[in-house]
């Protein structure tokens, strides 16, 4: 088995594997924010038009705020798939798995936990 730090590439081997984990979060993905949104264009799928008028204002607050919480889920979603797309490019161009700022190779176990990771540890615990 290779050693790591000699490598300066994975193999394309490797890259497919890593394409294939990253499509299927991709689809999990696109599925989540399909779900987001759909429950922002559907509210009130309960049926709580019924309700005495006095919890209305109620209601109201919390389902606005209960949109807002949704819409911060799916901006956080978008930019998750729009960080797993990048990546997939990153394999096309075999520069997956290098560090932006040592251009060492990432580790495989910190890819296949954040598959989208452009910085090695070495590298994200110097940012902090």
């Amino acid at each position: 088995m290779e050693n790591t730090s000699t490598k300066t590439r994975y193999s394309d081997q490797e890259l497919k594997e890593f394409k294939e984990l990253i499509t299927d979060k991709l689809n999990s993905a696109k599925d989540e924010l399909h779900n987001l949104t759909s429950s922002l264009s559907n509210p009130n799928k309960n049926g709580t038009d019924d309700t005495a008028g006095t919890y209305k204002t109620l209601e109201d607050g919390s389902a606005t705020l209960e949109k807002e919480s949704i819409n911060q889920l799916a901006s956080r979603q978008r930019k998750f798939i729009d960080n797993l797309e990048a990546a997939l490019v990153r394999i096309e161009n075999k520069t997956y798995g290098i560090c932006r700022e040592t251009g060492k190779l990432i580790q495989k176990e910190r890819l296949k936990a954040v598959p989208h990771a452009t910085l090695s540890m070495e590298a994200k615990l110097k940012q902090n």
